[in-house]
């Protein structure tokens, strides 16, 4: 697997873009780190004083495992856990969380909600980790099922200040840039203004999902390519591509 020569930007939020990098380099290309999303902390939401009290948990990233076993690392064994993706999955596998219900083909609400084991839900209370302001179509298709649904938020997206110039100044050694989220993909071309449009209407663009990937041809980007939301997907897709 090489990408010899290649500079790819990666724009997931400084805490996980490092693994992406790191993959990116290993196969000799050079990882660009421009964040296009910050996470900020938000106080530990109350359902934490009594997980007990619910029958599913669900994590909507791993950025939400990572922030709710920062005040709970000790899980209730009894409460049952559930992820949106693979990636969430092995978060919350590697904080000792057991049983973990994901889907495998996808990694988002519809893919989850697809699930036997959430098809009957009557009765059921359930707690969905998030950031602030995310979608509400879990919540409420799990409403629908007849759940008890409570949202606990426990980080905020912003965008980042930074300045774009160094990004800019390096462009021409850039062949790719990557982005995991529609909200990180309209601070990019926030970011980078009316100077990097064109730059990046022009340049490969891998993304994590189909809904980024209509987005970001809607903004003009001509070559947007989705290779699913986890680093070691996100490299395969670039090695293929470079390969042609």
């Amino acid at each position: 697997m090489s990408l010899e020569g290649r500079g790819i930007v990666v724009t997931r939020p400084r805490e996980l873009a490092h693994g992406l990098a790191r993959l990116i380099e290993n196969a000799g290309g050079r990882a660009f780190i421009f964040p296009a999303i910050q996470i900020d902390d938000l106080p530990a939401p109350a359902a934490l004083r009594r997980l007990e009290t619910f029958d599913l948990a669900v994590f909507i990233s791993p950025t939400a495992v990572a922030k709710v076993m920062r005040h709970h690392p000790q899980w209730p064994p009894r409460l049952r856990a559930a992820a949106v993706g693979a990636g969430t999955r092995r978060e919350l596998e590697a904080r000792g969380v057991a049983a973990v219900m994901a889907p495998d083909s996808a990694a988002d609400s519809e893919a989850l909600l697809a699930l036997p084991e959430l098809e009957h839900m009557a009765g059921k209370r359930v707690v969905i980790f998030r950031g602030e302001g995310g979608r509400a179509l879990l919540g409420n298709a799990l409403s629908a099922r007849g759940a008890a649904v409570e949202y606990a938020e426990c980080y905020r997206r912003t965008r980042p200040r930074t300045d774009a110039a160094p990004l800019l100044a390096a462009w021409s050694g850039i062949h790719a840039v990557t982005v995991s989220s529609e909200e990180g993909l309209e601070n990019l071309f926030a970011l980078l203004g009316a100077p990097g449009e064109a730059r990046l209407q022009a340049a490969p663009m891998f993304v994590g999902h189909e809904r980024v990937a209509a987005r970001a041809r809607q903004l003009g980007v001509r070559e947007a390519m989705v290779a699913g939301p986890g680093d070691g997907e996100m490299l395969e897709r670039l090695v293929a591509y470079f390969r042609r």
